[in-house]
């Protein structure tokens, strides 16, 4: 078997993140610690995601490993050659442990470089690849999914009307729009010769720049305090986009204006049966078992925040019979849900707002948003700075990797709320600290 190119030893992490990224690494060879696949083990009996991507990437690999010899090779359908190695090198670097499985694994990679590889270890996890940098190992983040958070698609951009196209577009409510522009992207119009701006939103099957004057009604009670609050209460509102995306610092108002429009679109509009509202539960520990109580005692500690967004909204939304949480709740118009249940449930006709979503990997993303059933919508808000995953960060998690992904689909939206609305202290918080 003619020897590839470039050998790649994949971390455990690679796995959990992606349990099919090794399909990533086309005509090269792709090499799998045998400690790997003894750390997967491990975890396939976890019940959160790194348990259920565990078992997934060792039920792929079973489909590989029966088609050949793993210690000769596997040929994989994408010209790759898929080997498990358990090498060791024949001088182990001085105080470096053999017996703990990451410096296994590390070794491995450097026994197989002293063959005369060219070896490239592949992990999410930083500091593993600061040790092999130090073994003199090339070690490379896994990087199919990742985007960079510096050019991230904003949702909105300037441009420049003429006070003759801004006329029109005043009487008309809509102007045609020639130059490329992603579906639902918004455009603020400086109109020449003029202090004034102008807010339209590209409208694709129509190839329309549509008008959105900056003053709207209050949606439930709640006003939109800038031109990205009230870009964002247009996707929200909006049926046809049945995809949003708020990214933002705290205090921006992403949860407040997703919950806001979900309570008008079902309790005013009854165009959703109900609004679901979830959450990641990671901020203090891997399950809510850690929490003591019934499930909904557990719950109530994690979406305590969401429970605080609803409170606001219900001081100045005044609704008939619907003046407290419990309320909305007992007339099964909201439910409040942690994903770990979301999971294996087809959801139609209901508003999904799954908040903090920069603590998902892109493929629990998919796995999530593939839930919505017919006429459903889907709100996924979060900051990419606030990451409490250790192997997730601003370029790789799940939020940011669909928006770029997702920026040039018709039924599809995004805003980046800029400006903190909370108060002085919280916007100085955000942005010092």
């Amino acid at each position: 078997m003619q020897q590839p190119t470039k050998t790649f030893v994949i971390d455990t992490n690679v796995f959990i993140h992606k349990p099919d990224a090794i399909l990533s690494f086309r005509d090269n060879e792709i090499v799998i610690p045998l400690w790997v696949l003894e750390e997967l083990d491990k975890l396939k009996t976890y019940s959160d995601e790194r348990g259920r991507n565990a078992r997934h990437a060792i039920r792929f690999l079973d489909e590989i490993v029966v088609k050949g010899s793993v210690i000769e090779g596997v040929k994989m359908e994408n010209g790759s050659v898929l080997r498990i190695a358990s090498s060791r090198p024949d001088t182990i670097p001085h105080d470096i442990r053999f017996d703990e499985p990451d410096n296994r694994i590390l070794l491995t990679a450097l026994a197989l470089q002293q063959e005369g590889r060219q070896v490239f270890f592949v992990s999410k996890d930083i500091n593993a690849r600061v040790k092999a940098a130090a073994l003199g190992l090339k070690a490379v983040d896994y990087e199919k999914q990742k985007v960079n958070i510096h050019s991230l698609y904003s949702g909105m951009r300037t441009g420049n009307a003429s006070t003759d196209t801004a006329g029109e577009l005043k009487t008309s409510g809509s102007i045609p729009w020639k130059d490329e522009v992603n579906p639902n992207e918004f455009i603020e119009l400086n109109i020449s010769g003029t202090q004034e701006t102008l807010l339209t939103r590209y409208d694709h099957s129509r190839g329309m720049l549509v008008h959105k004057p900056y003053e709207i009604e209050p949606v439930s009670g709640i006003v939109p305090l800038n031109v990205h609050q009230r870009m964002a209460l247009d996707l929200l509102l909006d049926d046809s986009v049945s995809l949003v995306t708020l990214v933002g610092k705290a205090g921006t108002g992403k949860t407040l204006l997703a919950i806001a429009a979900g309570l008008c679109k079902v309790v005013e509009d009854r165009q959703y049966a109900r609004m679901l509202v979830t959450r990641p539960v990671v901020p203090f520990g891997k399950d809510i078992g850690f929490l003591p109580g019934a499930k909904e005692e557990k719950l109530s500690h994690w979406m305590q925040p969401l429970f605080d967004n609803l409170e606001l909204i219900l001081s100045v939304y005044k609704k008939e019979k619907l003046k407290t949480v419990d309320a909305l709740l007992n007339n099964n118009l909201i439910e409040i849900e942690a994903l770990t249940y979301i999971r294996g449930r087809s959801l139609p006709n209901q508003y999904i707002i799954i908040d903090e979503a920069q603590n998902l990997s892109p493929h629990e993303i998919k796995t999530i948003v593939s839930r919505a059933g017919e006429d459903t919508k889907v709100v996924l808000t979060g900051d990419p700075y606030q990451i409490d995953s250790p192997y997730l960060d601003s370029n790789s998690n799940g939020l940011t990797y669909l928006v770029e992904i997702f920026k040039s689909i018709d039924v599809y939206g995004h805003v980046t709320l800029e400006k903190s609305e909370r108060s002085l202290l919280a916007e100085l918080a955000a942005e010092l600290l």
